[in-house]
């Protein structure tokens, strides 16, 4: 029997964002399907970040339409904000206030009920419960984001960046979070600077340059398309790399 289509979550139609006469974000289309990972990738200065924000409710739209979960971005920015969550790269927490106590003064601003309990096992976290932000180490610190992020139970997590600076034992158990979020039901978007990981997480990805989307597609169909132009490298690729053998050699356990 066909599957049923599945619905999306976000809808964007010639979006655009101009500064002082300049386009940076150039009256781009995408959509985002409901339960994938999404992401958007680009060199500095692409325009994804002003993207995202624009969805996010946090940036004014200067032209175009955004929905996210049915929800007029520009119409319904609050709306909007209580059915997404996000994770910023650089967060900032009150530095003398334990775990347990921000995820409950976090969710008293969603008038939320949550175990923050629950919350720090699902980012691994438990044993931090009562311990400062100040004390944790860059990993923790991305992960207890995450679980900011949640409190919520947002429809969509957007995550920026968020395995920059992190060590290879630590940034691969992220990318295990983000597949145990998404296998909650939970849309994520994402920015990398990490090919790697955007191939192994993203079920889908936009490729974005000078404000344009330049590529949407599956990573696994742009690399076909590549390679039926005629792209060939130069050297060959082995089945491992030099991070394979660090973890091997020192562990898939976290140190933090």
């Amino acid at each position: 029997m066909p599957t049923e289509p599945v619905p999306d979550v976000i809808v964007v139609r010639g979006l655009t964002k101009s500064y002082d006469g300049a386009v940076v974000v150039d009256h781009i289309d995408l959509t985002v399907r409901e339960g994938e990972i999404f992401g958007i990738l680009g060199p500095n200065g692409a325009g994804k970040t002003t993207t995202l924000e624009m969805i996010e409710a946090l940036r004014p739209i200067d032209e175009g339409t955004v929905t996210v979960a049915g929800i007029d971005v520009a119409r319904y920015p609050q709306k909007v904000r209580a059915v997404i969550g996000i994770q910023l790269q650089s967060s900032t927490f009150f530095e003398k206030i334990t775990l347990v106590e921000q995820i409950r003064m976090f969710a008293s601003f969603y008038s939320a009920k949550v175990d923050p309990m629950e919350l720090l096992a699902a980012v691994d976290l438990v044993e931090k419960a009562k311990a400062y932000p100040e004390k944790l180490s860059g990993g923790q610190r991305q992960r207890f984001s995450i679980a900011t992020a949640l409190i919520n139970t947002p429809r969509v997590l957007f995550l920026d960046e968020p395995t920059t600076g992190l060590d290879p034992q630590a940034r691969r158990h992220l990318w295990d979070l983000v597949r145990d979020i998404q296998a909650r039901g939970i849309t994520v978007v994402l920015t990398s600077h990490y090919m790697e990981e955007a191939q192994t997480l993203c079920d889908r990805l936009a490729i974005m340059d000078t404000g344009k989307i330049i590529a949407l597609d599956s990573p696994g169909q742009m690399i076909a398309d590549l390679l039926d132009r005629g792209f060939r490298k130069e050297v060959t690729v082995d089945q491992a790399d030099l991070e394979d053998v660090y973890i091997d050699l020192t562990g898939k356990e976290l140190r933090d």
